[in-house]
């Protein structure tokens, strides 16, 4: 596949190569855990996007494949080949809209427990 890409796929690679798209680092059909060949990944926010053709329409083994990989902690976008080739800013948009969602949750609260409304004053008062 990766000899011979699809359009939709040689379109979304350009966009994704050479941290063109806010320097994220994209691989293309990477091996998952030795199960799954991904189309493309970004390792550092686990996400990955899926360019699909009309054979992956309600298809079992494309499900099973994705809960798999949502196990593992990944986000899976799937795209229709008509959409990135005909809508690649809404592909885009969705695209970073992941990434930020996965980096937002894995930076976490800044206070994760943070003193109700009162006692960080009672607790400064005490340290003084």
């Amino acid at each position: 596949m990766r000899a011979n890409p699809t359009d939709a796929e040689r379109k979304l690679w350009y966009i994704l190569r050479d941290k063109r798209l806010n320097p994220l680092r994209w691989r293309r059909q990477q091996v998952i855990d030795d199960r799954y060949i991904v189309d493309f990944i970004c390792f550092e926010h686990r996400v990955i996007i899926e360019a699909d053709g009309s054979q992956h329409a309600e298809n079992d083994m494309d499900a099973a494949r994705d809960a798999w990989l949502k196990q593992q902690g990944f986000t899976v976008l799937r795209f229709w080949n008509a959409d990135i080739l005909n809508n690649m800013e809404g592909v885009v948009e969705t695209i970073i809209a992941a990434v930020q969602n996965n980096a937002a949750q894995t930076c976490g609260d800044p206070t994760p427990n943070p003193l109700p409304q009162g006692e960080r004053a009672l607790e400064r008062s005490q340290n003084v």
